[in-house]
């Protein structure tokens, strides 16, 4: 699996762009809140990527920051919705946003996005309902205040626990906990 590129961007023809990593170009979609931030054509760029296998495809998606690939995720595991409509979502929509409207109901915002119909939102809605609260998507309620606190439940996620069990994990531990302690002392209240 393709988890990250790292090289020069040759071209960007929103939704794609082309990365040339070590004598290979890459063609990666991305959201157009990631093709913002992109820099211009000749420069080196970083991206986080999820690859997609299919009979007739491999696809590869790209995304500036994990949440973004993460929201990613989740949406393409819901039935009917596919990387066209999740990529539709991400650039129509922040995370944030994407969240807040998920955890206040508001399919009227989700509907806004071009592809997305009535019923589509409020399937969206209940399928990702406590799904996007994780601290790891920077909700406003749930967000961790330091970086250390966001570093301490990064890890905790690559380590392989829900965003759900290490924001409340994270959550317990004190505020001026360092990285590596809060990381330690987070793993021992998760094995209980």
């Amino acid at each position: 699996m393709i988890g990250r590129l790292s090289g020069k961007l040759l071209a960007k023809q929103p939704p794609q762009i082309l990365i040339d990593v070590a004598g290979v170009g890459y063609e990666v979609d991305v959201p157009m809140s990631t093709f913002c931030k992109l820099p211009a054509e000749g420069e080196s760029v970083t991206l986080l990527t999820h690859f997609v296998v299919r009979e007739d495809a491999l696809l590869l998606y790209g995304f500036a920051t994990p949440a973004e690939r993460e929201a990613f995720r989740a949406l393409i595991r819901i039935s009917g919705v596919g990387p066209r409509i999740a990529l539709a979502l991400l650039s129509g929509l922040t995370v944030d946003q994407l969240a807040q409207a998920v955890e206040s109901g508001e399919a009227g915002l989700l509907t806004r996005v071009p592809g997305i119909g009535k019923k589509t939102a409020e399937r969206l809605l209940l399928e990702l309902k406590g799904k996007l609260a994780g601290a790891a998507f920077a909700g406003a309620s749930s967000a961790p205040a330091s970086s250390a606190a966001r570093d301490i439940l990064s890890a905790l996620v690559a380590l392989g626990y829900s965003e759900r069990e290490a924001a409340a994990a994270v959550k317990k531990l004190p505020e001026d906990t360092g990285v590596s302690d809060g990381i330690r002392l987070a793993l021992k209240s998760l094995s209980r």
